[in-house]
């Protein structure tokens, strides 16, 4: 355990942190939007891995990363859009659509993984950057401000996510529609007009997700994401539906997971239990999902289809 205590690996071990969070929080922000306006989508995991290997293959084929990410961006965008067809205009059972997004993403990616490339190839991963002036600073400095570019994408997305949901008008349809869409129809706010839009975010972030975990890794493999989405889907409950908590939420998961590599690394924990301490990360992440959640409100209208003039 001594060994854990030093300088050098718990900067190591929180820097890694932040960086599995990322992931988890850029899902987990896409989710948060389409469930305060009323759509909860399951098949978050799926689309991460049909993101995850186009922004993997692109990057396989083309050497170019910022290619790799937008072809995440255009995965999750029509991956949300369809999603949003589901749930919105043909108000399928919001739980069993997701579902079915979920495993068509699974055998989908798996399958041209399979055709197109067979044997995992390494890839190139996003650049470094380290903060001018802040990365100098001890400790703090090599912890938080000397990451790859996405890093700081995925965190500036939640003061951003806090502006557009509290401060703008979009933001204020949202939250109407995710109370009372009745309500909301009365005032003139088109409740399918703004359940598309956010389902459609949370889409395309979710391709984002996946696409930046497959390149940050610089690797693809058969179910790459090993449940993720669902995880972060879980993060927005624990975040009470605000970005802020969805980001403590996200920050959790990576720590825990950042500390059970580190100490599987230092041989703290034993090869023997390798599988259970991998299981931590989920189950302090349930657990804490369980204190958490019960004390907050879900959006009134989640999972219920509106139908105007029903």
């Amino acid at each position: 355990m001594s060994d854990f205590l030093t300088q050098t690996v718990l900067i190591a071990t929180v820097a890694s942190a932040i960086r599995l969070a990322v992931p988890l929080l850029l899902a987990s922000l896409g989710e948060t939007f389409g469930q305060r306006s009323g759509v909860l989508n399951l098949g978050v995991d799926g689309i991460m891995l049909l993101g995850a290997f186009g922004g993997y293959f692109t990057v396989l084929r083309t050497g170019n990363v910022w290619l790799g990410l937008l072809v995440g961006v255009l995965v999750g965008l029509v991956l949300g859009v369809a999603s949003a067809v589901m749930a919105v205009t043909l108000q399928a059972e919001q739980g069993i659509s997701g579902i079915g997004i979920f495993l068509f993403g699974l055998g989908l990616s798996d399958l041209l993984f399979q055709r197109l490339v067979g044997t995992p190839l390494p890839i190139s991963s996003f650049p470094k950057l380290a903060v001018p002036g802040l990365s100098d600073i001890p400790v703090l400095g090599e912890m938080l401000f000397r990451h790859s570019v996405i890093v700081y994408i995925a965190f500036l997305g939640v003061p951003l996510s806090m502006f557009i949901i509290n401060r703008t008008t979009f933001g204020m349809n949202i939250r109407a529609v995710g109370e009372n869409p009745e309500a909301a129809d009365s005032l003139g706010v088109s409740v399918t007009a703004v359940r598309y839009a956010t389902v459609s975010i949370g889409g395309t972030l979710a391709g984002v997700a996946g696409a930046a975990l497959a390149i940050d890794l610089g690797i693809f493999q058969q179910n790459l994401t090993n449940a993720a989405g669902f995880i972060a889907v879980a993060l927005v409950y624990f975040g009470a539906w605000r970005p802020l908590g969805v980001m403590a939420g996200a920050l959790l998961y990576g720590f825990v997971n950042a500390l059970v590599l580190q100490f599987k690394t230092l041989g703290i924990i034993p090869r023997s239990w390798s599988d259970i301490a991998a299981m931590a990360p989920a189950i302090i992440t349930i657990l804490a999902l369980v204190l958490v959640a019960s004390r907050f409100r879900q959006p009134a209208a989640l999972t219920k289809p509106f139908t105007r003039g029903a």
